[in-house]
């Protein structure tokens, strides 16, 4: 009897495209999927994800079930938890998409340690960890080369889902409804399952939805939190329910806005991989020094979204209404918690794992840093962003706000985005009382941004 070999998923919940599961069936040898959750930390999922994660897994099942190979499901430490499942059903070897966080790559270690034959293939990024280098040899710092360096190459053409899968017997498996992965009462997942269908068929209906109605107005309207303009493919893409190979192929390179975005999140992985620490430490040292403020009560308003700044409100309602935000609005949000209110950027970082359905490691350690200006090609420390500004900017009628908002849905399009300067008519009429029915603001933002600023430059002159 032929030994079988594991086919183990990770972040590449499908079967379109997945260079591992066409690597097993290649063997000619029986294949075990299996899925292993393993909860220990560092950084094991949030609250968010896990509610993907239990209906991505539910998909993932149905569709091996459908092609012969029923899923395993286990939950334990990765490498022991491997080591006994090969040892249960005596598999030769295991292929596995191969990952840029930390955690991944020290089990993989520990398995290739012990004996394992562990076969990784690339189903995550669109090229390999250190396939992208400078003229140097070494990683990329700055976003537009590596980008550029990106371009001038092409993604291998996605494979194909297969139709049958010659399975092995598969030894006991834990239920899903175990795993306690949905939310118990308070059920706060309501508007998660309004908005998301997790899983390969959902990730395909959203990509075509993107490509027939947003693509072609995608490089202003992405910017526009009041419109549908953005492709609102991360959660697919950071669960592998699609693959980053088939959005570029679809997509286009003629879309080059939208490929640069895809190439932002491969430039996070790129520096996950060569900067293990980036979800923890600053990527520039100085920023070790950087005195930030002691605020529970300020960052508890912010990730309630009662900070009396309503797109930044709205921005953080809406992130707890459906695990997602605008990618606009994340970066209004990030630069008030950090510059306005001078709260480590570390304390968001941790909420947004918490509260995102994509929350994946990399970009959200790449983005958190980028704002706070102590990562590669991070922001510049001066730059802060006025969220009145950008909200009239970007949501000029207000109907994303008022949307989130609903406090603030009678005053006009203006007011709308600094009610503290409204007219006492104005919010009288509106049925508004700052600091009783809505907040008034947590901090003057000229005052928050003047001191940033000194802050930031205090720590260069060092």
């Amino acid at each position: 009897m032929t030994a079988p070999v594991l086919l183990w998923f990770r972040d590449d919940l499908r079967l379109a495209d997945h260079a591992a599961l066409h690597a097993a069936m290649a063997t000619g040898a029986p294949v075990l999927p299996v899925y292993v959750l393993d909860d220990a930390p560092p950084w094991a999922m949030g609250g968010a994800a896990r509610w993907w994660l239990h209906h991505s897994l539910t998909a993932l099942g149905r569709d091996l079930a459908a092609r012969g190979a029923p899923l395993v499901l286990r939950r334990g430490p990765a490498v022991a938890t491997i080591q006994r499942l090969m040892a249960e059903t005596g598999a030769s070897a295991v292929y596995t998409g191969g990952m840029p966080d930390p955690k991944a790559r020290a089990v993989d270690r520990a398995l290739v340690e012990t004996g394992v034959a562990l076969h990784r293939l690339r189903t995550f990024t669109l090229f390999g960890p250190t396939e992208i280098r400078t003229g140097a040899g070494g990683p990329y710092s700055v976003y537009t080369p590596f980008a550029n360096a990106c371009l001038g190459r092409k993604p291998r053409a996605p494979l194909p889902a297969p139709t049958r899968i010659i399975a092995a017997a598969p030894p006991r498996s834990d239920r899903l409804a175990d795993w306690a992965l949905l939310p118990r009462a308070p059920d706060w997942a309501g508007g998660l399952r309004a908005m998301w269908t997790p899983g390969e068929d959902g990730a395909r209906e959203r990509l075509d939805r993107f490509l027939a109605s947003a693509v072609e107005a995608y490089p202003t309207g992405r910017d526009r939190p009041d419109r549908v303009g953005t492709s609102m493919l991360s959660p697919h893409l950071r669960f592998g329910e699609i693959s980053a190979a088939t959005v570029w192929h679809r997509v286009g390179t003629a879309h080059t806005a939208f490929i640069k975005e895809l190439l932002w999140r491969e430039f996070s992985a790129h520096q996950l991989w060569h900067n293990p620490s980036l979800p923890d430490t600053p990527a520039k040292p100085m920023f070790a020094a950087m005195p930030w403020h002691d605020d529970p009560a300020g960052l508890a308003a912010w990730q309630r979204g009662q900070t009396g700044i309503p797109i930044v409100d709205a921005g953080m309602r809406q992130l707890w209404h459906t695990g997602w935000m605008h990618n606009r609005v994340r970066m209004i949000v990030a630069s008030f918690l950090i510059k306005h209110l001078m709260i480590d950027w570390r304390h968001g970082e941790r909420w947004f794992w918490d509260t995102l359905v994509d929350a994946d490691l990399a970009a959200n350690a790449a983005n958190w840093q980028w704002v706070a200006g102590s990562g590669a090609d991070a922001a510049p420390y001066f730059r802060i962003f006025n969220p009145v500004t950008q909200g009239r900017k970007f949501d000029p009628d207000g109907h994303y706000t008022r949307h989130f908002v609903p406090e603030l849905v009678r005053l006009d399009a203006r007011a709308i985005h600094a009610p503290w300067e409204a007219s006492a008519g104005a919010l009288a009429a509106a049925g508004i009382v700052l600091g009783k029915n809505y907040p008034a603001p947590l901090v003057d933002l000229g005052f928050g941004r003047q001191r940033a600023l000194a802050a930031f430059a205090a720590l260069r002159a060092g």
